[in-house]
């Protein structure tokens, strides 16, 4: 492979928290991998010895990737890092992921460092501040404890020396060290990860949070508090007048228009609609989070750096800026909307995961039921009586933070908690506990939207990743909610998203036969190794890419920005040529690193299955999705449907076949391995025996 002329900082930091020291690596060797994911699950291969091993293990190692489009303005792809170990709150417990946006990934990297590796643990609390590929460990006694906010305000005072806003930080003592007006970047946990609430995140600014893999509890382990990134070098772009043509195009073509919010399409007579009413499709700013359940409170949107859509909000109290979907909605039923915000706060301050609101709904469920309260069968003394109010969220979020009462079963995950109450059988049989695979809670139907379930249920946690979804399901969704007319025809919205693609037409079918077609298998193909090269480890922001279909031309042109464009930004920030196709093999082979890992920590055939209910109970509402049936293409409810165990069967063994896996088993062939130059994870296979089978 060429070597890169931009992007990259060239060097990785190694930290040890055991004995407070540290190493920097050349990060050249790990590029082929891309960065980000690609990169994390290389250096957690060279770094974990022991990958069988669980999270809390001091011999767990945690890295944090950054991407070669990280710092530049590359759209919606300047700010995300990828964080990855072995998790604690998936169940089974294994090597997972998740990502955070933010300052993060161009502060590490204007500190010098294209990623960090987390090893060893510490026996006391300790931060570790890096600054121009300086690096001190700190004593962390006195933050830890603190609430996120708390914690960064903290470490900016001890950095800055409690410098006003805006005033200029010298780096260091010569001419050429440099100087910045900006804050540092910390990223850090807060009390639920302190005290091992598998839910607990990693936090950054306000409400960035790594929060999909019990990661911010591993930290809590290790007793690593913050790390803080400081710098003022350059990032390197190999041709910067290219990467802002392609800014300007992609500003131009692909984002909404703030001075022209409503758009009239060409045939006479069509409707005109406000582009306002689709949010999430035409990039609104503003849209992607708390618009949902706030949007007539007084907010501004705000958004990551070199973000081209700005999703999230600013309160005008400031308590949950930069709230985002999942904890917005956390507390959706709360008596007020601001107390509804105000629980979204807390979760961010206290370092707790929004996303898994459905657990509360369950519990209240369980308490409507009479089988959860004061002396019930599951004994607690949260307030249920009071739900709806402040005074009720607060006492159950502190209650899994600190862990006290019924919250210390409940910061052992959702799952977990339900199994400790023997409910488990009943309540996943029944639906009514919605967590289809690996402690997750039902984000997308998975009796109907299987590009999201197959690909959560053959990787390791929700996959969270819109680009097929927002038009396939929310497009129609939407137009049915505000009753009006369909933006797109069915048949329109499927053949942009095959010719966007390259995929069979077909692949968008969500028939009764269709989800278990070979074309349907193809697309969760596609999105697996999309997914594991452009947005894991690329960095490119799920709610943005893949750009599939467009919704934002002001002449009503349709085309999306894949896959012209991914090329075309990768080309101009490192200088390296890369195809479309090339890419999504460099995501199959990422995907099949990860793959040898989950094997080697104990995956089998039988574990990749969904809960009893996604088989056994029918949908009962309508769940809007593009269908073929009788010649013709329409968007349909699929209501009365479930996924049939015996035909699931069968796509687990057409999948791994495509793939390159066992047909049987599903672990990565040698011959698979070797054709990406992967012989030692090959051998890890057989050392462990998982090729006997063969």
């Amino acid at each position: 492979m060429a070597k890169a002329m931009g992007g990259y900082m060239g060097k990785i930091l190694i930290l040890n928290l055991t004995d407070k020291s540290y190493e920097i690596i050349d990060s050249e060797p790990y590029q082929k991998y891309g960065g980000g994911h690609g990169m994390g699950t290389a250096l957690f291969w060279d770094y974990c010895k022991d990958k069988t091993i669980g999270p809390f293990d001091p011999g767990n190692v945690v890295t944090i990737s950054s991407s070669p489009l990280s710092g530049t303005p590359v759209p919606a792809g300047a700010a995300r890092v990828e964080i990855q170990g072995i998790g604690s709150f998936a169940d089974p417990e294994w090597f997972t992921r998740s990502n955070i946006g933010g300052r993060i990934a161009e502060s590490m990297k204007t500190a010098g460092f294209d990623a960090t590796v987390i090893t060893g643990a510490s026996s006391d609390p300790v931060w570790v501040e890096v600054q121009n590929e300086e690096v001190v460990f700190h004593d962390a006694s006195d933050i830890w404890g603190k609430w996120t906010d708390d914690t960064q305000e903290t470490i900016w005072n001890l950095i800055l020396d409690n410098a006003e806003d805006g005033s200029w930080h010298d780096m260091g003592s010569t001419r050429d060290s440099g100087r910045s007006t900006q804050k540092p970047a910390v990223i850090c946990i807060g009390p639920a990860s302190e005290n091992l609430a598998r839910s607990g995140t990693i936090t950054t600014d306000g409400a960035h949070q790594a929060g999909q893999s019990g990661l911010g509890a591993v930290w809590g382990s290790k007793k690593l508090k913050a790390i803080s990134f400081f710098g003022t070098k350059s990032i390197p772009v190999a041709d910067p007048a290219a990467l802002l043509e392609l800014r300007m195009e992609y500003q131009k073509r692909f984002v909404y228009k703030v001075d022209n919010p409503s758009y009239e399409q060409p045939d006479p007579g069509a409707t005109t609609y406000d582009a306002r009413i689709f949010g999430t499709l035409t990039r609104q700013p503003g849209s992607g989070g708390a618009h949902w359940t706030s949007r007539d409170l007084l907010a501004r949107p705000y958004g990551c750096p070199g973000c081209t859509r700005n999703c999230r909000h600013n309160f005008d109290d400031g308590f949950a800026n930069g709230t985002m979907c999942a904890a917005s909605m956390y507390y959706l039923t709360a008596d007020k909307k601001e107390d509804m915000l105000y629980a979204a706060g807390l979760l961010n301050k206290l370092g707790i995961n929004g996303f898994d609101r459905g657990f509360l709904d369950y519990l209240r469920a369980l308490y409507k039921m009479g089988i959860l309260g004061k002396g019930k069968e599951i004994d607690t003394d949260l307030p249920f009586d009071k739900y709806g109010s402040r005074e009720f969220i607060e006492e159950f979020l502190y209650s899994i933070a600190y862990r006290k009462g019924l919250g210390d079963t409940m910061a052992e995950g959702p799952a977990r908690a339900v199994k400790t109450w023997g409910r488990w059988d009943e309540d996943t049989k029944s639906g009514l506990f919605p967590y289809p695979q690996w402690n997750y809670y039902q984000h997308y139907d998975p009796r109907l939207e299987v590009e999201w379930s197959y690909g959560s249920v053959f990787t390791d946690r929700d996959i969270n990743e819109h680009g097929i979804n927002a038009h396939v399901h929310w497009l129609p969704t939407i137009c049915n909610l505000s009753k009006i007319d369909y933006l797109l025809p069915a048949k329109d919205v499927v053949e942009r998203l095959a010719k966007s693609t390259g995929l069979d037409v077909m692949g968008f079918n969500y028939s009764n036969e269709g989800i278990y077609s070979d074309e349907k298998l193809e697309t969760v193909a596609w999105m697996r190794h999309y997914g594991r090269f452009w947005l894991s480890s690329m960095g490119l922001c799920d709610s943005v890419w893949p750009t599939l279909l467009n919704y934002n031309d002001p002449d009503w042109d349709t085309t999306g920005a894949t896959p012209d464009f991914e090329p075309r930004m990768y080309k101009a920030v490192t200088g390296l040529d890369l195809s479309f196709e090339e890419s999504l093999e460099i995501g199959r082979k990422i995907f099949m690193m990860d793959r040898t890992i989950w094997y080697l920590q104990g995956r089998t055939r039988e574990m990749e299955t969904f809960a009893d209910y996604v088989f056994e109970v029918p949908t009962s509402t309508d769940y809007w999705l593009t269908v073929y049936e009788d010649g013709e293409w329409k968007f349909d409810g699929c209501k009365g449907r479930t996924l049939d165990r015996k035909k699931f069967e069968d796509v687990k063994t057409r999948f791994y076949k495509l793939e390159g896996w066992d047909e049987e088993g599903g672990w990565p062939t040698r011959k698979s391995l070797e054709s990406f130059d992967l012989a030692d994870y090959a051998n890890a296979l057989e050392e462990a025996g998982i090729y006997k089978g063969e």
